[in-house]
């Protein structure tokens, strides 16, 4: 690397410039596929065109065509960003190293794949700033993919799950480039969270991806969250009919950006319960994955084995969904009924194992908590439970407990709530406050030290620095104020996920 103020790399499409601040270089949006136009849009990512000169990284780029997205009265811009930032060349990553790296270093490498619900989010969102990783010596990379109806909507004559396929495109771009930026292509760790973590999951039973990356991390995803293609079928009709086309690939290749946005926002709420599925994300967003095979059952097989995995959860994740739309209060059991009979083929059941777990509970926790298990924790433990069944490598399991006061207190340990520790970035002024994410009282003084530091010694070692998760103890870090090891923690909750022909621990037989 060249060690001047603006140091340049040279990577396999051309040269960029970074930008050093003290001990860490940034380079940013440089591209690691083609520009997605017209009919590419829907196609398989493409090599970009190689380019003269020196291009430019040291400030953000344009991000995936996307609505602006609230969620009431909880700001989360730090999270998914100001919206949509246009140009077409937005397939880019972020690259975050220790200043004076050396070319064909041993550093390694964690790529980050964001959240939003499939529809939103990019690397300039401000929770993605890599400094923190650089400073403690791992090389950080953040990529944009597609998202909405280009990412993720199941088009007759176009590839599934093109978002997916952006992803798996950036590694091979950092196999092919990290090493000018002094990582190491043989330590590569795939992090997400959200929807990006769900994404992670797809990429760990996906074939295609192996060799790419050695050890991964899924932060609050969902190992059974992908649509069947009856379900996918059902939301490609619905934003044909929005758009009056017909469901072909050359009918939506011919449909500006703007208009899909609209359409994918008005997709919203869609119903995809069919006679033999659930729907996995409980109406929280008509895109995912499209698979034949959920990604935990395709882990059960043996898939991903050879990948050390992190795997886990907030404890309150439904609070997201509720308290800042005013909903967590004002819970009937009419609405606790509704989420169960949504997510899972006996909800009587299913409410009466959270009663009888939760003594006590008002309607807004037993909703939330259902809600939450729904959309990312009986996802997790399925695909934690599979990886330990069948990997030859580690597994290990978190529950993030620290509590949020914003919104009057309410928030709680709530979806997302982790992201701002994990980066090292708690201390941001946009993150504090009665309706930012973390509240108005400052958290405690050393947890985001630990939590950054023991995903980077995850990446670094394999071992986050706790007891692996097996099929016995079910060994979990609860992380707080306090950490705490608790095994098998919910666990009778955990089995009220497990029906007829769903395991969380196996293939389906």
């Amino acid at each position: 690397m060249n060690h001047r103020t603006d140091p340049v790399v040279t990577t396999t499409r051309g040269s960029v410039r970074g930008l050093r601040h003290g001990a860490t270089t940034a380079f940013l949006n440089i591209p690691y596929a083609a520009p997605p136009r017209a009919a590419g849009r829907f196609a398989a990512p493409r090599p970009h065109e190689p380019w003269d000169g020196v291009r430019d990284a040291t400030t953000p780029g344009p991000n995936a065509p996307q609505s602006r997205r609230t969620l009431g009265s909880v700001d989360m811009s730090p999270y998914f960003g100001a919206g949509w930032s246009r140009g077409e060349d937005y397939l880019t990553v972020n690259v975050w190293t220790p200043a004076g790296a050396d070319a064909g270093g041993d550093l390694p490498v964690m790529v980050f794949v964001h959240g939003g619900g499939f529809v939103a989010g990019s690397t300039r969102s401000a929770l993605y700033d890599g400094s923190a990783f650089a400073r403690d010596g791992v090389v950080l990379v953040t990529l944009n993919y597609r998202l909405g109806i280009a990412g993720f909507l199941d088009i007759p004559g176009a590839p599934a799950n093109r978002g997916l396929l952006d992803v798996v495109a950036a590694l091979r771009w950092v196999r092919d480039n990290i090493a000018a930026f002094g990582g190491a292509p043989h330590r590569v760790t795939l992090f997400g969270q959200s929807a990006g973590a769900t994404i992670v999951g797809g990429v760990l039973a996906t074939p295609e991806a192996a060799g790419l990356f050695h050890r991964a991390i899924i932060q609050s995803g969902n190992g059974l969250g992908a649509f069947t293609t009856e379900q996918a079928a059902r939301v490609t009709g619905a934003a044909a009919e929005v758009l009056g086309i017909e469901p072909h690939v050359d009918a939506f290749a011919r449909i500006p950006d703007e208009r899909l946005v609209e359409a994918a926002a008005a997709l919203a709420g869609t119903d995809l319960r069919t006679a033999t599925h659930h729907d996995p994300l409980i109406g929280l967003s008509p895109f995912s994955l499209v698979l034949d095979t959920q990604p935990a059952e395709s882990v059960a097989t043996g898939l991903g084995a050879d990948i050390d995995l992190l795997v886990g959860t907030n404890t309150e994740e439904g609070n997201l969904y509720l308290v800042p739309v005013d909903q967590y209060a004002t819970s009937t059991s009419g609405d606790v009924e509704a989420v169960a009979a949504r997510a899972h083929p006996d909800p009587a059941r299913l409410v009466d194992t959270y009663r009888r777990t939760r003594p006590g509970a008002g309607f807004g926790e037993l909703r939330s908590a259902i809600m939450g298990d729904a959309l990312f924790r009986a996802g997790s433990w399925a695909l934690a439970g599979a990886h330990a069944g069948r990997s030859e490598s580690a597994t290990y399991s978190y529950e993030f407990g620290w509590r949020s006061r914003a919104l009057d207190g309410e928030l709680g340990a709530t979806h997302a709530v982790e992201l701002p520790f994990v980066f090292d970035l708690a201390r941001l002024p946009r993150l504090r406050g009665g309706h930012a994410l973390l509240g108005p009282d400052r958290p405690p003084a050393d947890l985001a030290t630990r939590v950054h530091g023991a995903w980077v010694r995850f990446a670094v070692t394999g071992n986050p620095g706790w007891d692996p998760y097996d099929l016995e103890r079910r060994a979990t870090m609860r992380v707080d104020t306090d950490w705490t090891r608790i095994d098998d923690p919910r666990g009778e909750e955990r089995q009220a996920w497990t029906w007829p022909g769903r395991s969380p621990d196996r293939a389906r037989t």
